[in-house]
């Protein structure tokens, strides 16, 4: 047996990049971002044998000594494992949202802050590949029986590409003529997608049990089986929803906790103006609040701006995330977080941008103490992979296992900031609570969406009737489900892995935050293992 070489992880990202190459332009690596994903006959079966022949180099070498070492070897053959699984039972080909959301990214990946300046010869060179990448993606799905769910999330993608392209892609600051032909083409050529999907016979997006089980074991690293982790998340879901209305019968027993988390919309600025401002205000607040709970990044920038002109509509229909975690390698000197405008409504912005959700969501969640300190620490993790796994690419992270850790984090730093007296009201205590119980029910919807053991229209019901989603959120958050497995459990347990860890930490609670975050973008339980082996925990 050979030694572990670090160099596999650059075999490990060639392999990943050039079946994935919008993913390379979202973590900072710009030698594909030229190319679209190779979509063509044989591509899948040749990936497999990649994948295979790198899994047994790597899983060839001992253990390394090396904290950073041992976390990347240890991903590798996790995502490659996993990677190889989907091949076989969930081919991203195979689903038409996989298409038009690589296809919008490629373009939308090279105009972002963070890759500016903007490549020109690459992004003409991937407009001109959209329509054959779209052609033979289409081809490929022809007659495929194709959940509903995917097939509309895709055409309305496809449709909003069109309308980008043809539009609004002229008013980017660096737009020039010469893209001109090339966007024209990329438009009609999303245009002819959406109308060639439509129609495709449904099928049941369920990935059963086992495949489920995978992604919980090998990516999060969770002990629990699915089974378990519903029952879990079953009794929190009781328990928090009889905690909420003891909360509110605390502070008024004749309003609910309903018309209270409703009343906060009616709390905040005035003025469109002074609601932009809160963004930034609020996130000094929590900064200044962090000390002796978490130690906030301030070496790392984060500009709140309004979100440039060009993207504004095309934001309302693609995973287009206001925060997005930077390019891990080519991270510059910090992020930029979009504010979205108000339309003609100036009121329902106003109270879209309420106190409370600003706090919770934005300033907290997002911002400084958030993801925003996560991603600054993982830049500087021993595990390589660890810098950039948590990279927001088209459909959701590079690599799923590092949710536990990033959602878990964020999710978990908002109730964190409870124990900072006066930063909350009790009113946005109950609102925190309701989150925490919306994530329970994700972990619910999740698992038994992909055990076959809820319809999709179970599922839906479920968020509408007893989580209290939004009725507008409850298609998306049901379509999200179902495409992939295993990413909305990573909140809730997350959460309740972080809580457990810090019960079993030796020193104080500062110090504890800090190292948890030094890990990087890895699943949560890996870290838990590490500060075991580096004695820091109790039994």
């Amino acid at each position: 047996m050979s030694g572990y070489d670090p160099a596999l992880v650059d075999d490990f990202l060639e392999h990943h990049w050039r079946y994935r190459p919008v993913d390379a332009t979202f973590m900072g690596n710009r030698d594909h971002d030229h190319r679209l994903p190779p979509v063509g006959p044989g591509v899948l079966a040749e990936e497999l044998d990649g994948n295979r022949v790198l899994h047994a180099r790597i899983a060839a070498t001992p253990e390394p000594p090396a904290l950073g070492d041992r976390l990347d070897r240890r991903m590798m053959l996790a995502e490659l494992e996993v990677q190889a699984a989907a091949i076989a039972a969930r081919p991203r080909l195979a689903n038409p949202a996989w298409l038009s959301g690589e296809a919008a990214f490629s373009i939308i990946s090279l105009l972002l802050p963070q890759t500016a300046p903007v490549r020109h010869d690459a992004l003409r060179a991937r407009l001109s590949a959209i329509p054959a990448f779209l052609a033979d993606g289409a081809a490929a799905l022809a007659g495929t029986p194709t959940p509903a769910g995917w097939m509309r999330r895709a055409r309305r993608e496809a449709q909003a590409m069109a309308v980008f392209l043809r539009e609004d892609i002229a008013l980017h600051d660096e737009y020039t003529p010469d893209w001109d032909n090339a966007r024209s083409g990329a438009a009609a050529a999303f245009e002819r997608f959406a109308a060639a999907i439509e129609g495709l016979p449904d099928a049941d997006p369920a990935c059963g049990e086992e495949y489920l089980a995978l992604i919980m074991k090998r990516q999060h690293g969770l002990a629990l089986s699915p089974t378990e982790a519903v029952e879990q998340a079953r009794s929190a879901f009781d328990r928090m929803g009889e905690e909420l209305v003891a909360m509110a019968s605390a502070i008024d027993g004749n309003r609910s906790w309903q018309d209270i988390v409703a009343g906060l919309g009616k709390i905040g600025p005035r003025t469109v103006e002074e609601a932009f401002a809160s963004y930034r205000a609020i996130d000094m607040e929590a900064r200044a609040a962090a000390p002796g709970l978490v130690t906030p990044a301030v070496e790392y920038g984060l500009d709140y701006r309004w979100m440039s002109p060009c993207f504004r509509r095309i934001s309302q229909s693609l995973y287009f995330l206001f925060y997005r975690s930077p390019p891990g390698l080519d991270a510059g000197q910090g992020s930029v977080y979009w504010v979205t405008p108000p339309g003609d409504d100036e009121a329902a912005f106003l109270a879209a941008n309420n106190t409370a959700t600003v706090k919770t969501i934005h300033s907290v969640h997002h911002g400084g103490v958030g993801h925003h300190t996560q991603n600054a620490r993982a830049r500087v993790a021993h595990s390589r992979l660890a810098r950039i796994a948590g990279t927001d690419c088209a459909l959701g992270l590079a690599f799923l296992g590092a949710g536990t850790l990033i959602e878990g984090w964020a999710c978990y730093v908002e109730d964190l900031l409870m124990e900072a007296p006066g930063f909350y009201s009790p009113e946005e205590e109950i609102l925190l609570k309701q989150y925490e119980r919306r994530n329970a029910a994700s972990v619910l919807v999740d698992i038994n969406l992909h055990l076959g053991r809820w319809t999709q229209e179970q599922a839906a019901a479920f968020y509408r009737d007893e989580a209290g989603f939004a009725p507008s959120r409850v298609e998306g958050e049901v379509v999200r489900n179902s495409m992939m497995p295993g990413s909305r459990l990573m909140y809730w347990l997350g959460v309740e892995g972080i809580k457990a860890l810090r019960g079993r930490w030796k020193s104080d609670t500062q110090s504890f935050h800090d190292a948890l975050l030094s890990y990087g973008h890895v699943p949560l339980a890996w870290i838990a293992e590490e500060m075991d082996r580096a004695g820091q925990l109790n039994p």
